[in-house]
């Protein structure tokens, strides 16, 4: 394996967690300046369409049936080492045909969009009404500019990955996390609720503009030029739109089950939308930074596979094993934090200003809902790459209908039958959606894993090796509480100091205790700091 391949999933990790924490910085600004009110739940929900679109119409036609095309042919060209121009010119031809498409499919989806969000408000939020619906439009209508250049900047995203330039596609995003954070500073202390909203509205979309900004030089770069085209008649194209629509429901299911949530979160007390998304910020952090990055990095190589069918599928099996384990060595204890350590976590990111210690405890219960398919839909993204390598999306896509029916059955049932009976807290209803998306989640996975057993040959979790990172987790998380209680007792009251203290040394003990035990990836990492610390 050459250093690109091995380095891959670390610069997209890297790339993503210096975004994911410009993310948490804008969520906690959010909160402090909106608390659980309905100005929050109001923009919280208005980010779900332009949000659900960009990731079904930007990567999911990317990722699903985009990169493998476009990887391949990088690939084809690249080991026949073809001295024709025209050949080398194949894959950047198709790739401004796809942009060109999609930059003519965003134009229409904007403009409709905008004239068409007070017939769809009742989609995302029946359950809002006066001032908090009005101000929802308002701000659907706004952010529907900045959608149309983050789907453009999923197709710099697609050309940079397949090129393995994967770090200034995924830390793109912290451009349009700070443009919010600025936004919320300058206006926030003068403000309204409502008109801070609309303020920071347009820092998004100006946000989404430098986003797009900082990548299009290097895409263009990569493709050696760059022009309109309508090159629908190229084959390479055409299997690429031929994959359009299985790909974006497959992809985008992650969002479509957030986007379910949201609809019944929206028919629940205020505060429900508002805390829905402060506990998936959470929960898709180690998704994005140890399942996004790996599935993502591994997309393109599985895709650059050649050789016989026994050859590519040996080699599929190597990588997708290889991934599973790295995958789980990071998301067993993300899990068990989420559980034991949850409001210990929440309180350092959320708790300021108008969020309050209540609202911590409330995060907590949805986030521990969240937590039931954290391992399934992490792991599931690798199978999904695998699948979209083989050029097959349609099972995907039928899973992914699966999983859609039984989210919106099981979310009805929990949120509006079975939490009622155990309390009248609207709490336990919003935990109870996110628990029914996470059992959905496990459905998935089973379905795609069984279907590609068949294909490939056996796959799977090892679960000798799951049982030791589990309970090198869970020795860490009693120790970690442990030091809660003496804290408490020591009355060290601010949640950031707490925070540092618990979770680090949680951190540490399961690093260590899984190095002990002879863990490989726990291994490779202390080894590496050891090296650079002798080093240096």
């Amino acid at each position: 394996m050459s250093n690109n391949k091995k380095s891959g999933a670390l610069f997209v990790g890297l790339g993503i967690f210096l975004s994911r924490i410009a993310g948490l910085l804008r969520e906690r600004a959010f909160a402090h300046y909106f608390g659980n009110s309905d100005a929050g739940d109001a923009f919280k929900a208005a980010l779900k369409i332009p949000n659900f679109l960009q990731n079904l119409f930007g990567e999911g036609v990317l990722s699903a049936s985009f990169i493998p095309v476009y990887a391949g042919l990088l690939a084809r060209e690249h080991n026949e080492k073809t001295e024709n121009p025209e050949h080398h010119l194949e894959a950047s031809r198709v790739a401004l045909t796809i942009g060109s498409l999609m930059f003519l499919m965003t134009s229409f989806l904007v403009v409709g969009g905008i004239v068409a969000t007070p017939f769809l408000i009742d989609t995302i939020a029946p359950g809002f009404e006066g001032p908090k619906r009005e101000l929802t439009i308002k701000l659907v209508q706004i952010f529907f500019p900045g959608t149309g250049l983050v789907v453009m900047s999923a197709w710099c995203l697609g050309i940079l990955n397949s090129h393995r330039r994967f770090f200034l596609s995924y830390v793109a995003p912290v451009i349009w996390n700070v443009a919010i954070i600025a936004t919320l500073l300058m206006f926030g202390n003068g403000s309204s609720q409502y008109d801070l909203a609309i303020y920071t509205g347009w820092g998004l979309v100006a946000g989404s503009f430098l986003q797009v900004a900082v990548q299009l030089p290097t895409t263009i770069q990569l493709l050696k030029t760059f022009r309109f085209s309508m090159e629908t008649a190229n084959l390479h194209v055409r299997i690429i739109l031929k994959n359009f629509v299985p790909s974006i429901v497959s992809r985008g299911v992650v969002q479509v089950s957030s986007y379910i949530d949201n609809i019944l979160a929206s028919l629940l007390p205020t505060g429900a939308v508002s805390n829905l998304a402060y506990a998936q910020t959470l929960y898709l952090l180690p998704v994005s930074l140890f399942g996004m990055s790996i599935s993502a990095s591994e997309l393109p190589e599985m895709s650059s596979i050649t050789g016989s069918p026994e050859e590519i599928y040996a080699k599929l099996r190597d990588r997708l094993q290889r991934g599973i384990a790295r995958i789980s060595f990071f998301i067993v204890p993300s899990l068990c934090a989420f559980l034991i350590l949850g409001d210990i976590l929440v309180a350092a990111l959320f708790q300021t200003g108008k969020f309050t210690e209540k609202d911590t405890h409330v995060v907590w219960m949805v986030l521990i809902g969240s937590s039931v398919g954290l391992l399934a839909s992490t792991i599931g993204r690798l199978y999904s790459s695998t699948f979209f390598s083989l050029k097959d999306t349609k099972t995907t896509l039928n899973f992914a209908i699966v999983r859609i029916f039984f989210t919106t059955i099981l979310g009805y049932l929990f949120a509006f039958k079975f939490a009622p009976m155990i309390s009248s807290d609207p709490v336990y209803a919003t935990a109870g959606l996110t628990a029914s998306a996470g059992i959905s989640g496990w459905i998935e996975f089973v379905l795609l894993q069984k279907k590609l057993n068949k294909i490939i040959g056996k796959t799977g979790v090892e679960y000798r090796y799951q049982s030791k990172l589990w309970g090198s987790a869970l020795i860490a998380s009693a120790a970690g509480l442990s030091i809660k209680f003496f804290i408490h007792l020591g009355l060290l009251e601010h949640p950031i100091p707490r925070a540092v203290i618990i979770l680090g040394v949680y951190g540490v003990l399961y690093f260590g205790i899984t190095y002990l035990i002879g863990i490989e990836e726990s291994q490779s990492i202390i080894n590496k700091i050891k090296s650079k610390v002798l080093r240096s």
